[in-house]
């Protein structure tokens, strides 16, 4: 599966106007607390929703159509999104009803290589993809279509914010749910029997990994247990030199949080595209340096979109690995980093300095 080359997304939240913009394998967005850092994610969690024909919940349960329109519908008439995956691409239009709900409008695919290179699917009064309907189908002309659904349904926004004790991530979960992570880690102990019995090199690197960070950690149980009909494995584990089994619970929440984005960074079978918002949330500075580490080793192997508000975290990468948002008149705009930019400053300061200096404009503005 391809990654995402380049991005339109018109009237959507704070994203007034974002025209062709380009990402490329590694994405590292800062920006100030309600730039628009959040919306972008977002995107891609509708867009998920929208393959997966649960838009019309996700929107319903998200307060209505109208709150994902810039300014509300008296300002934005529509939303526009279209992508393109090397020679071939996706767009569509939202357009609002009187009830707060929408309908798709001029759904279309794109392959450069046809006599036909954008092909009109139609429209959808019933909020769901046409798209979705050809693959799931079989028609003749969905071979044209897989790509493209196949890329974005595969899209995890991973969100391991909550490691309460009552977190999924901490309680038992059936085997059967093991392949792949889900986005919330509420999985992650079956998902680390299935890699430590299919896939077991990795496996071995994620406990390696936590070893760095938790250097009394020995290795996981993962205890299975037979709660009536299902077959159930929890998070125990090993502390080195003892014999006692510790429990879930036993995790600090930065630990476990780093276990997740750890599982997440190095899944034998990622999505076409990662995407991580705030990940150093509760991390040790030391777990930031291995997991700047991590995403970068990632973004060798599938496309990684990154969130962030570390200073710590953005020293790690390159300025053209940078998006900078920023609000002007109300709106998200975002912006590539340039080396030749700031080139003299990186004489004296880190990357993650001049953001903390507002030299690279990545802190509160007044409109």
């Amino acid at each position: 599966m391809a990654a995402l080359d380049k991005l339109t997304i018109k009237g959507f939240k704070s994203i007034q106007n974002l025209e062709d913009f380009e990402l490329r394998q590694l994405n590292i967005i800062v920006g100030a607390n309600g730039a628009g850092k959040s919306n972008f994610v977002t995107f891609f969690r509708m867009l998920r929703a929208f393959m997966l024909n649960n838009l019309p919940a996700y929107v319903a349960k998200n307060g209505g159509f109208n709150g994902f329109l810039f300014r509300g519908p008296k300002v934005t008439k529509e939303l526009f999104f279209r992508m393109t995956f090397g020679e071939r691409g996706y767009r569509f239009h939202l357009t609002p009803t009187v009830n707060n709900s929408y309908i798709v409008e001029n759904e279309a695919r794109y392959y450069e290589n046809a006599t036909t290179p954008w092909w009109n699917l139609g429209d959808s009064i019933d909020g769901t993809s046409a798209m979705v309907k050809e693959c799931k189908n079989g028609t003749l002309s969905a071979y044209c279509s897989q790509f493209i659904y196949d890329a974005i349904s595969s899209w995890q926004v991973y969100h391991v914010h909550d490691t309460s004790a009552f977190a999924g991530m901490r309680q038992p979960e059936i085997i059967q749910r093991g392949k792949k992570l889900a986005a919330d880690a509420s999985n992650l102990a079956p998902h680390l029997l299935y890699l430590r019995d299919k896939h077991n090199a990795i496996y071995k690197a994620i406990v390696e990994a936590v070893r760095l960070i938790a250097p009394y950690f020995d290795d996981f149980l993962l205890t299975v247990e037979e709660q009536g009909a299902e077959s159930k494995v929890a998070l125990d584990w090993r502390q080195k030199d003892t014999e006692l089994e510790m429990q879930p619970y036993h995790f600090s929440d930065g630990t476990i949080r780093f276990i997740c984005l750890t599982t997440a960074l190095l899944q034998p079978e990622p999505p076409s595209t990662i995407i991580i918002d705030e990940p150093e949330l509760g991390l040790h500075p030391a777990a930031i340096n291995i997991l700047a580490e991590l995403i970068e080793g990632a973004s060798r192997r599938t496309q990684v979109i990154v969130a962030t508000q570390s200073p710590l975290l953005l020293d790690h990468f390159s300025p053209e690995d940078v998006i900078v948002v920023s609000r002007k008149n109300g709106a998200s705009v975002f912006e590539r980093l340039k080396t030749e930019d700031y080139k003299e400053w990186f004489e004296d300061f880190t990357l993650g300095e001049l953001w903390i200096k507002n030299v690279i404009a990545g802190g509160p503005s007044h409109e």
